[in-house]
């Protein structure tokens, strides 16, 4: 109905699934990442476990997954986990279409003739996942039969990949005394929060560009109200934007301002949380300091004892063999016992830039020549954290060889943050806090990064050259020193040009010789806003 109204072509807020109006937001990046890199990792046995609330967007990213599978992945989806062990088992040999006729109904002959299946696969090089959706869901046998699944293996090999899909109560579920075989077994973690506010803001301009209105509708505190009406849920977004819509269409409203997203918020919420996201919503941020003030006092008060470890999951704690060393030893004793990886790190670089298993195999991207492929470039180098941060790109860390490992392995892990203290990486799947001395260890400046480009943008450039890779080059510049392409030809690399250019590489401490190359062009990369950047909350 209010369609024409706004100039829309389509409905920009339907909560039905659309690949087109996906928004991969930092947070979703990286659990799509995690999701990939459970696939990738193959025979290693190990769980990942995905978390987050209703309507974050779980099952989007579940979706994004499937299409993202390499060719040699066989997949059993299972999307009603309120199932028996035995119909469970059932429900797995259907999605692979394993015949199991007489054996219905027999645990052991399900459990024999999909172990039958799991090693035919492999000696055809066919990798095999189980992905169960909303396992919150699963009872406490369903569990303990999954995990036995993990038992089916080659003497070196385990057979199958299993991915956990669910709402946060899978966190208790899994913290319970009796499953906590299965949580040992955890490999990857992640839990998806809900957007930001200026997350909230790009989210909305998306999905009406997309639905064909470049502008938005929506006032700069009506977006505020959006935001904090539907606690950055993308679910709730689209519900209340929607409705807002259509009061806006009703009442004759070119621009949507705080009453009426309020108004329209308190009809499209349920009762309870219209309640309390009314009565509460804005001050929630100020209520979680004063919860974090109450725990540090309460740490204070009883003898300096540290809290519970309630963190954000996906950050790595020492097993228990390894729980005296400091942050540093435990990722020295995980290399120790890690052949190579590299291509772990490669699988989640390639899964930030959104590259497709039809673009680039984490093997090709590997090799790092300069061209990947026509539009994504390769750069390897040696630099200094600080240099790395400026950058502002998650970046593959070659890692120094293990002492006393023979033959040495590759050992990579991916840079995801750099803080004042802290640094941040995922190593093998598992994501570490570590101080900057102790990166030090283990890491000696060399690092490798692939990025995206525009395809007419050659390798390299410098004064005198002409054509469109020049105007992008100037229209990078003018994000950071306010020229315009304009001011000196979108074309041409005249001296003005180079001189903007050698401004830019001294800030990056590039070597400031005006010729745009490899480091150059990933500096430029790094000035606009498509693609992953570092997280910002490392302390």
């Amino acid at each position: 109905m209010y369609l024409d109204h706004y100039g829309l072509k389509e409905a920009p807020f339907s909560i039905t699934p659309d690949p087109r109006y996906v928004f991969l937001s930092e947070r979703h990046r990286d659990a799509l990442a995690h999701l990939l890199y459970g696939v990738g990792k193959g025979g290693s046995g190990g769980f990942v476990q995905l978390t987050g609330e209703v309507g974050t967007g779980k099952t989007t990213l579940c979706r994004l997954l499937l299409e993202q599978l390499p060719e040699n992945t066989r997949v059993a989806l299972i999307l009603n986990p309120k199932l028996s062990p035995l119909e469970l088992l059932e429900a797995i040999c259907e999605e692979l279409r394993i015949a199991i006729g007489e054996r219905r109904g027999s645990q052991k002959a399900l459990v024999d003739a999909l172990n039958t299946y799991l090693l035919d696969a492999y000696a055809q090089g066919l990798r095999v996942v189980l992905i169960v959706d909303e396992a919150q869901n699963l009872s406490g046998e369903a569990l303990e039969q999954i995990r036995l699944l993990t038992n089916l293996e080659t003497p070196t090999q385990k057979l199958l990949q299993i991915i956990l899909l669910g709402q946060p109560e899978l966190r208790e579920l899994l913290a319970r005394p009796e499953l906590r075989q299965l949580a040992q077994r955890i490999t990857a973690r992640y839990h998806l929060e809900p957007l930001d506010a200026e997350e909230t803001t790009a989210y909305v301009r998306h999905r009406l560009a997309v639905a064909g209105l470049p502008r938005v509708p929506f006032s700069r505190l009506g977006l505020r109200t959006l935001y904090q009406r539907s606690g950055g849920i993308p679910r709730l977004i689209n519900i209340i934007a929607d409705r807002a819509l259509m009061a806006g269409y009703a009442h004759e409203q070119a621009t949507l301002g705080e009453r009426t997203v309020q108004r329209a918020a308190d009809e499209a919420l349920p009762g309870h949380a219209r309640y309390w996201a009314r009565r509460y919503g804005r001050w929630a941020p100020l209520a979680a300091a004063l919860l974090v003030l109450v725990a540090l006092a309460g740490w204070w008060r009883f003898g300096h004892a540290p809290p519970p470890a309630t963190a954000a999951p996906a950050i790595a704690t020492a097993p228990a063999d390894t729980a005296q060393l400091t942050p540093v030893a435990v990722v020295q004793a995980r290399m120790a016992a890690t052949t190579d990886s590299t291509a772990a790190a490669w699988s989640q670089l390639l899964a930030r830039w959104q590259v497709r298993s039809a673009e680039a195999t984490v093997a090709q991207a590997a090799q790092c020549q300069p061209v990947i492929f026509p539009g994504f470039d390769c750069l390897s180098g040696h630099g200094t954290l600080d240099q790395l941060k400026r950058f502002d790109r998650p970046l593959i860390l070659e890692l120094k060889p293990v002492e006393g490992q023979a033959p040495p392995a590759t050992q990579s892990a991916l840079l995801l943050g750099v803080g004042p203290r802290t640094v941040r990486i995922d190593y093998a799947g598992t994501v570490y806090n570590l101080a900057r001395a102790g990166l030090d260890e283990i890491w000696d400046g060399r690092f490798t990064v692939a990025f995206r480009l525009p395809a007419d943008v050659p390798q390299t450039m410098q004064q005198g050259d002409a054509g469109p890779g020049v105007g992008w080059v100037a229209q990078q510049l003018a994000r950071v020193d306010g020229g315009t392409a304009a001011s000196y030809g979108p074309a041409y690399f005249d001296a003005a040009l180079e001189a903007r250019v050698r401004r830019l590489q001294q800030g990056y401490g590039i070597r400031a010789d005006g010729i745009v190359g490899p480091e150059t062009l990933f500096a430029l990369v790094s000035l606009g806003n498509l693609g992953p950047h570092l997280v910002r909350d490392v302390p």
